[in-house]
């Protein structure tokens, strides 16, 4: 095996500058968010959620971003999993979108909300049959004791409601309502560009952090 510690990369496809950058942190989002889709890169709507237990002790995973716009970052889970009861107890999150090829990060945080009833059902019924028969058949976090249980779950959820499962009340949208972004690009020599965002009045302030 290769000594991890003498792996090493040199930042340098990019650079981000105050003056370049938006005043709006969605804005600068927006922008980075779309790069990374023209730049065709593996699964670009892949972001790493950290909740916090009733212990203090933080968890993190991966979800998909399936929204953005001035009201926050939504994704969608089992209300049940071990994020959801996490976030039930703590409302407060963090999120952070790597894209590597673009030697890029985004970190936001924030409080999460519940998304309505009417968006969970929007989004639920578009997602394909298997998928939406999957909600119903997992119980996410929860210990089983072989794959086979999630198979005959599925199956039985087939045969209950066929072509049209409606949405499992045990499944829905989560919604982060930032109050802090950050944006970092890599340069050379480590002399990283962090752009962070928070806000202060309503308003937000944005300022340069040392890498």
């Amino acid at each position: 095996m290769e000594d991890i510690a003498s792996l090493r990369k040199s930042y340098e496809k990019a650079e981000l500058d105050e003056t370049a950058s938006a005043a709006d942190p969605l804005h600068q989002f927006q922008l980075w968010f779309e790069q990374a889709l023209q730049s065709q890169l593996p699964e670009p709507n892949a972001m790493t959620l950290a909740t916090v237990g009733d212990d203090g002790r933080p968890s993190t995973r991966v979800v998909l971003i399936k929204g953005v716009d001035a009201r926050g970052i939504v994704w969608y889970t089992n209300y049940g999993s071990r994020k959801g009861r996490e976030l039930a107890q703590r409302p407060f999150a963090a999120l952070q979108f790597h894209w590597v090829e673009l030697e890029r990060v985004v970190r936001i945080e924030g409080r999460v909300e519940k998304t309505s009833e009417e968006e969970s059902d929007a989004y639920f019924h578009s997602r394909p049959l298997d998928s939406r028969l999957g909600a119903w058949a997992s119980p996410q976090s929860q210990v089983i004791s072989s794959r086979a249980v999630l198979v005959k779950a599925a199956a039985e959820a087939a045969v209950r409601h066929a072509l049209n499962p409606p949405r499992p009340p045990h499944w829905g949208g989560y919604r982060l309502v930032p109050d802090a972004w950050e944006f970092w690009q890599g340069r050379k020599s480590r002399l990283h560009d962090r752009l962070r965002y928070r806000q202060v009045g309503g308003a937000w302030v944005r300022e340069r952090l040392a890498p």
